[in-house]
């Protein structure tokens, strides 16, 4: 069976997807906003109101809104994005109706209080502290905030214990209300479920919503230079570089995806065997591509000792030209099973499925069947890598993140000067 997509009269849309011989199911209430819709005053702000809807919602009290699915055996979660925001369930079959009351009440109707606020608040700025004191985290926050300078995807999803301060009830609610309009919510369901229950339930809870005008569009999205080094006395040097790419709707992103399969992706990629198996200069290196609908960017983050970060850059950055030059018929065979097994693996489980597809819809208004993705991986050539390549170095333009003692702060020059010439 195939997923379905259907509309209710208020906009938001529905998505069933059943999963035979499943004894459990999975849903995700999405809505289409998330941090980088924030402007700075409030930048934080969605991370916190996803917070407070737990604290109580509809006439459960924060205790209750767990146990209740708990006491059935379910799931209850959330997530905060800079795209978007997601409230999900996993439950054993026939949890459908409870999940969906539980989740209807957090997205629609949550107390905000008072008093819990203050409290929450409080919870945040200790999750902003450890964030702050977690290498490997924060110096992603590092490269983020270079490579989107003046941005709101340049913000942490956290925010800052002063950006979330002037929340009160009042301002989250009418922020609650820009951010879950109906117009970019997606309600998904996957495993043992019925369409026609969940079509019942989802009309009976999001049908009769109000037409809300929603949080303003951002701007487009412009990578920015910079490097971000910080002088901290650890026993291991974080790092992480980052070249423009191309967005999540472009037709370069299948390409991409392979380049970073085959440039990091595994124990088998270039970065692994070059940089760790053959020169030992780094215990964790690995490539990823993190998209929005209009831009994204190629990163390497690699562990490694301060005294080696320079020569690690040096590596990966001629790995990134070497891959762009020539990509062999084996290795660009590798990569696409890889990346097929990866996908594809991760539509065997419901909650996957159910945000994959809300992902789809939300970018795409359409969705893409297993058969779609693998035709999609199958037809990248290697000309397609090549001009990919060009597309991530030609701007010349990078970002280099560092946290270590001193040796390695000049690694992200290193890097710049190995891609584009002193």
């Amino acid at each position: 069976m195939s997923a379905r997509l259907h509309r209710l009269t208020t906009g938001v849309r529905v998505i069933c997807d059943p999963m035979p011989g499943l004894e459990t199911l999975a849903l995700s209430v999405v809505a289409g906003r998330g941090a980088r819709y924030e402007d700075e005053a409030r930048s934080g702000w969605s991370h916190l109101l996803e917070h407070m809807v737990f604290k109580g919602a509809g006439d459960r009290s924060a205790r209750e809104i767990v146990e209740v699915i708990e006491q059935e055996g379910g799931q209850l979660n959330a997530a905060t994005g800079y795209e978007r925001t997601s409230f999900q369930v996993r439950a054993l079959k026939g949890g459908l109706d409870l999940g969906m009351a539980v989740v209807a009440d957090l997205v629609l109707r949550p107390t905000l209080d008072a008093g819990d606020l203050k409290k929450e608040k409080q919870v945040v700025g200790q999750e902003i502290a450890e964030a702050a004191d977690t290498p490997d985290d924060l110096v992603f926050e590092l490269a983020q905030a270079a490579c989107w300078q003046g941005q709101s995807l340049g913000r942490p999803i956290l925010g800052t214990v002063k950006s979330i301060k002037p929340a009160d009830p009042a301002a989250l609610a009418a922020w609650r209300a820009a951010l879950y309009a109906p117009d970019r919510l997606v309600v998904s369901a996957a495993g043992a479920v019925d369409e026609a229950e969940l079509l019942a339930l989802a009309e009976r809870e999001f049908g009769h919503l109000p037409a809300q005008a929603g949080a303003p569009v951002p701007p487009p999205a412009v990578f920015t230079a910079g490097v971000a080094a910080k002088d901290r006395r650890l026993e291991q040097a974080h790092l992480v570089l980052l070249l423009p790419a191309p967005g999540a709707g472009d037709d370069d992103y299948f390409p991409l995806r392979v380049f970073v399969e085959a440039l990091g992706g595994g124990m088998s990629s270039r970065l692994f065997q070059e940089a760790r198996e053959k020169r030992g200069l780094a215990y964790a290196i690995d490539a990823y591509a993190e998209t929005h609908p209009d831009g994204g960017v190629l990163g390497v983050y690699a562990g490694c000792a301060a005294k080696d970060a320079a020569e690690l850059a040096k590596v990966t950055a001629g790995e990134i030209l070497d891959l762009g030059a020539s990509i062999g018929a084996a290795e660009l065979a590798r990569a696409k099973a890889q990346l097929k097994a990866s996908m594809f693996m991760g539509r065997e489980q419901p909650l996957n499925r159910a945000e994959q597809s809300a992902g789809q819809i939300l970018l795409f208004d359409r969705l893409f069947t297993a058969a779609d993705l693998a035709a999609a991986i199958d037809a990248v050539t290697p000309a397609d890598i090549a001009r990919l390549a060009g597309r991530l170095v030609g701007p010349k333009l990078s970002v280099g993140s560092v946290l270590g003692s001193k040796a390695a702060l000049s690694a992200p020059a290193a890097f710049e000067t190995a891609l584009f010439g002193a």
